[in-house]
């Protein structure tokens, strides 16, 4: 081995030639196309203000995907639908979503990401705006355009955490990535707070729909002006350089050979099935156990009471930010002494969380306080994962496969994962209670399927501690040792 090395090291010293591998980072190599990244120096001060930005679209995108979560009760009186048809609503926009996230993953590792973000974000905008105009009888316009809203989604949520992962390193990448990923449950809670908090004021909830894109123009706005394009791989002390991009194919065997990223996108969509599902329908739940207790009487004419979506979107923030917070200061901790302790966190946050989801599902039709307590405890454990995951994405996968393996994570984790979940709680729920104990417990039956798939999901993270050392060294490697001083060439089949 030594032995070939060194007539390796002897070849390159001689030859005037350079070669590079897929996914390499070739300092001063020419290139026959202009590069579309800043190359300038970016300050702390401009990276900080992008992160912001990124964070308020982020929040932005979340609010808007659970405010028809939020109002569903009036939604499902206004068009007169069953469960079943409007869980339609989540997953036709998690199935857009899932078609376009490899396509914006392929053009966010090969084009002007900024550009491609705002391109997306204004159908988004416009799509949003429009759905608030649908009346009663065009209920298949309203699915039309929710699943054209996963246009915005997809473009922003493939490309966003990349830029953050090229403007930082280290530390600061991971308490970046946990800032704008701590938006994810807290956008969703606001989701539902605004949402509901709207519709009582007006007495119309597609009121609720036409407050996103008010706040998403101003996302536009704040992208155009501050967001730059770092270069690809800048955070890894390669700014200056140019990526050798590769063939689409070449990327997704890259990524399949890469067990920590394969092992981790199962864990993630596990936890995709469990949140999409509890986000669309806890709030319906709540609100029809306290109907079968007798504390509330059924909703039967719009506006419909929307209180049990305000609690629910409170204990979502608070818990949102508790849980960030907490999985992002133990990852730091823990990561220099516990090479693996990003996987066991998820681990632990999954595992922990399914008997708290189990408990509040039980104890729903007989003590609503109690039912709360177990899924703020639960909502805490599962937010441990969410800054955490990013950033396993971002340092086992070499940067110029960042926004594809995020593409393809994402589509893998909605297509197994809550593209059908909301959907797949319906079969039971339509089977025929008439009675409101009846759509009580056949919701809560639906329901008993979530904290196993949660189980399913921490066994997942627990394989990825398994690979993550050493596929983060190599990813390292890759990217930092691809030329060495000498012109040694690190190659990786």
């Amino acid at each position: 081995y030594y032995f070939s090395a060194t007539l390796q090291l002897l070849s390159i010293s001689v030859s005037n030639e350079t070669s590079t591998r897929y996914g390499s980072i070739a300092d001063s190599l020419p290139t026959d196309e202009p590069s579309t990244a800043e190359t300038t120096v970016l300050s702390s001060r401009r990276s900080y203000i992008t992160v912001a930005v990124l964070c308020y679209v982020n929040l932005i995108n979340y609010m808007d995907r659970y405010t028809i979560a939020g109002v569903l009760l009036s939604i499902q009186k206004f068009f007169d639908i069953t469960d079943s048809t409007s869980g339609l609503l989540q997953t036709v926009f998690i199935c857009s979503f899932i078609i376009l996230a490899p396509i914006f993953g392929y053009l966010g590792d090969r084009y002007n990401r900024k550009f491609i973000m705002i391109g997306g974000l204004s159908v988004w905008v416009v799509m949003t705006l429009s759905s608030s105009f649908v009346t009663e009888s065009y209920f298949w316009l309203l699915v039309l355009l929710r699943a054209l809203v996963g246009t915005g989604e997809a473009s922003y949520s493939t490309i966003a955490p990349t830029i953050i992962g090229d403007l930082f390193s280290g530390a600061k990448r991971t308490v970046m990535i946990s800032a704008f990923y701590i938006f994810i449950p807290v956008g969703s809670g606001l989701g539902y707070i605004i949402g509901s908090s709207v519709a009582n004021a007006t007495g119309d909830w597609r009121w609720a729909l036409r407050l996103n894109p008010i706040l998403g123009s101003l996302g536009l706005f704040l992208l155009a002006v501050f967001c730059p394009n770092p270069p690809r791989g800048a955070s890894d002390g390669h700014g200056g350089s140019t990526i050798e991009h590769t063939s689409y194919l070449e990327d997704v065997k890259y990524l399949l050979k890469n067990k920590s990223f394969v092992w981790s996108s199962l864990g993630v969509t596990a936890m995709a099935f469990l949140t999409g599902a509890l986000a669309f329908w806890t709030p319906i739940f709540l609100s029809r156990a306290q109907v079968a207790q007798g504390i509330q009487p059924p909703c039967n004419t719009e506006p419909c009471d929307t209180s049990d979506s305000y609690i629910f979107g409170v204990v979502t923030v608070m818990t949102g930010i508790l849980g960030v917070s907490l999985g992002s200061t133990i990852s730091r901790k823990l990561r220099d002494r516990v090479p693996n302790a990003d996987p066991l966190i998820c681990a632990v946050g999954m595992l922990g969380s399914a008997p708290c989801f189990f408990a509040a599902i039980v104890l729903a039709s007989t003590s609503i306080p109690a039912t709360y307590v177990f899924i703020g405890i639960g909502e805490t454990l599962l937010s441990l994962n969410w800054a955490v995951l990013a950033d396993i994405l971002l340092y086992v996968v070499v940067p110029t496969r960042r926004a594809t393996a995020e593409a393809l994570q994402i589509m893998v984790c909605h297509l197994l994962g809550d593209a059908g979940s909301p959907y797949l709680q319906t079969p039971v729920t339509t089977a025929s209670f008439l009675a409101p104990i009846g759509l009580f417990r056949s919701l809560e039956y639906s329901f008993l399927l979530c904290p196993f798939v949660g189980v399913l999901g921490g066994l997942f993270f627990l394989m990825t501690a398994l690979y993550i050392t050493k596929d983060r060294k190599n990813a390292e490697l890759l990217t930092a040792g691809t030329i060495g001083t000498y012109g040694f060439i690190w190659v990786y089949g």
